[in-house]
């Protein structure tokens, strides 16, 4: 009969440790879900950083072609003839 309640008490301890892990763990996962959260809020903003970083260097670009820069002359043409063709697509909506 001790036999038999030293096995339950084995039992209830090895039940109660794994019990306190399982808690344990679901913290941890918690606490991980919650740095997910904060990590992808973080990528979000440095995207949309890095996509206003380029759009200003884009600009900067431009601006140093319309300054005489042969550097950029190529893009500023290309640029000038997209913008062209923008507006007469508008015109031609106007129109319609």
């Amino acid at each position: 009969m001790s036999n038999l309640s030293e096995i339950v008490d084995s039992l209830e301890n090895k039940v109660g440790k794994l019990l306190q892990e399982h808690e344990n763990l679901k913290n941890k996962k918690s606490k991980l879900e919650e740095e997910i959260t904060v990590l992808i809020s973080q990528q979000d903003q440095y995207s949309k950083e890095i996509e206003n970083w380029r759009e200003e260097c884009n600009a900067l670009k431009l601006a140093n072609s319309m300054l005489g820069s042969n550097e950029y002359k190529r893009e500023t043409k290309l640029k000038i003839n997209e913008l062209v063709r923008e507006i007469d697509k508008c015109i031609t909506q106007l129109s319609e």
